[in-house]
């Protein structure tokens, strides 16, 4: 009997991590989840994948559940600027250690491949766009820092260990499950929340930053190509973005759409964030194959219906 390819998600009852798993389950693989539920949900986690209440800044906890494990999707994280400002100590005791007791897991444990959920907030601002993997990074916020740590973790892993990782910079990623509500919301999440509750929309600033949106299914779909890509390897980064940006103040209007009556309130910017985000996505073309296909209003649509759905 064939054994089943067997892939470990951490952060798996999260936004991310439990879209990986879905289709990880859907293409009949072992799955095994890692979460703490700190900022995942019980109700993200698919029922065909094997559940482990751990947290990744535990070594003792989770290193035998490794063993046996072919590839590991490392999304576990405190994902969001403004808690890791009020907060660095958390952001870097997960960030930053549990991502050094994944890859220690993981080497120990004799995995082929470590996939890593990085953050394009690593590039800060820059002086030109689109943004490419080989610019120098920038970060501005402590959040960006720990996953610019992790990202480093990875590459040295690979080349000190043999460990074969590869780092996904994701670029504002939304879509079904993404958070709603608390200080790790996502502004999608957010505007939805508000929009269905009839509420005027909150825009941070004058609404004039501009970010990359790109859409969940198109972010899982990386993270199966890089699994399986050769040419991702030895630490190497690849940016995983629309290769478009809108600023907020036009996201809102779209969310917003035709809803009479509706309107947005703007309150004082947040500081420590980047003026604009745009991903070069070449790379992800030539190593992955990969494209995105979901365009935005579509993506925001579709989450849009999720959402009065749920």
């Amino acid at each position: 009997m064939v054994r089943k390819i067997t892939a470990l998600v951490t952060g798996g009852c999260g936004f991310i991590g439990s879209h990986i798993v879905d289709e990880l389950v859907r293409r009949k693989y072992e799955v095994i989840v890692i979460d703490n539920l700190s900022t995942g949900h019980r109700a993200n986690l698919n029922t065909k994948a094997k559940f482990y209440r751990r947290d990744v800044t535990k070594f003792s906890q989770i290193k035998k559940l490794f063993r046996g494990a072919d590839f590991v999707f490392h999304a576990a994280a405190l994902a969001r600027i403004q808690p890791s400002i009020k907060d660095p100590r958390k952001t870097f005791d997960v960030n930053v250690l549990g991502t050094f007791n994944v890859l220690l897991s993981a080497k120990d444990a004799g995995v082929k491949k470590v996939i890593y959920s990085a953050s394009s907030s690593v590039y800060g601002d820059q002086s030109g766009l689109p943004l490419k993997e080989n610019m120098i990074s920038h970060p501005k916020n402590m959040y960006a820092l720990s996953k610019l740590f992790g990202e480093d973790m990875c590459k040295v892993f690979s080349r000190l260990y043999g460990l074969n990782t590869v780092s996904l910079r994701y670029f504002n990623v939304y879509g079904p499950r993404q958070l709603h509500t608390g200080a790790y919301a996502t502004v999608i999440g957010v505007f939805l929340k508000q929009w269905a509750s009839g509420k005027p929309l909150t825009i941070t600033g004058d609404g004039k930053i501009r970010r990359d949106f790109t859409h969940i299914s198109d972010v899982v779909c990386a993270n199966l190509l890089a699994m399986r890509s050769a040419k991702a390897c030895g630490g190497e980064i690849i940016n995983i973005g629309s290769g478009k940006n809108y600023s907020i103040n036009e996201v809102a209007a779209t969310v917003l759409n035709s809803s009479k009556g509706l309107s947005v309130v703007y309150i004082p910017p947040r500081p420590a964030e980047s003026k604009v985000t745009l991903a070069d996505v070449s790379k992800a073309r030539r190593l992955l194959s990969w494209k995105p296909r979901i365009d935005f209003k579509k993506g925001l649509e579709m989450t849009r219906r999720h959402y009065l759905g749920s």
